[in-house]
């Protein structure tokens, strides 16, 4: 069970506080653009902008509620997190589906087990290894995405990590999504290439004040 077609392009409509587009209204605005550009699929944080986006679309919602601390399980970590997501309209829940402690003591097939059978919408686990990919598809996630790798162990590197998309693979029975700094063509040409089921993309298409900050910083001021 999956709410995403093959080969489906998945923008990423995310404004962190600080950021002048922080706003329900801005975030439907960029699912609107992104829809006209030929994504498949939204990827959207918090029940408000979910509500938002999809009383303007009626292309595929995951969603997601970041709570808690950024540095230890803080997508959609409980349950409970999961719940006015669904309500306000999202098709599917993506969580963390790494190996660390919930922040509830639960175990991740806990929470996949509730939101089937309470929620009724598929699961995308974001995961940062092919152990917790593995992990995670044994709890019951319906997709597994490559989201967290570079994010759990102190380094990030600066492109997608192509080599998890491959393991994912070729070791699992279910789409692997690749996600996780996709900014270029050919990025989400070498993801699709190691055989990615679809692609999320988000800052490189939804933040402006990062792209900018990027290409500035690339002015040489000799």
């Amino acid at each position: 069970m999956t709410v995403l077609a093959p080969g489906t392009l998945v923008v990423s409509c995310q404004a962190a506080p600080g950021n002048p587009l922080h706003a329900p209204e801005s975030m439907a605005l960029m699912a609107r653009a992104a829809e006209a550009g030929g994504a498949g699929a939204i990827r959207a944080n918090g029940a408000a902008d979910v509500a938002a986006i999809r009383a303007v679309t009626a292309l595929p919602i995951i969603g997601i509620n970041k709570l808690g601390d950024p540095s230890g399980v803080f997508i959609t970590p409980t349950f409970e997190s999961a719940i006015d997501i669904v309500k306000a309209g999202a098709d599917l829940i993506a969580l963390d589906g790494t190996r660390r402690p919930r922040p509830d003591g639960q175990r991740l097939d806990q929470q996949i087990a509730r939101i089937h059978e309470e929620l009724g919408v598929p699961v995308l686990a974001d995961v940062d290894t092919l152990e917790a990919g593995i992990a995670a598809r044994e709890a019951g996630a319906e997709l597994v995405a490559s989201t967290l790798s570079g994010y759990t162990n102190g380094h990030t590197p600066s492109g997608p990590d192509v080599e998890l998309v491959r393991q994912l693979v070729a070791k699992l029975d279910c789409p692997v999504v690749a996600e996780g700094r996709v900014r270029t063509p050919d990025d989400v040409r070498a993801v699709c290439d190691a055989g990615a089921y679809a692609v999320v993309v988000g800052y490189a298409i939804t933040n402006p004040m990062d792209i900018t900050a990027r290409l500035v910083s690339a002015i040489s001021t000799s």
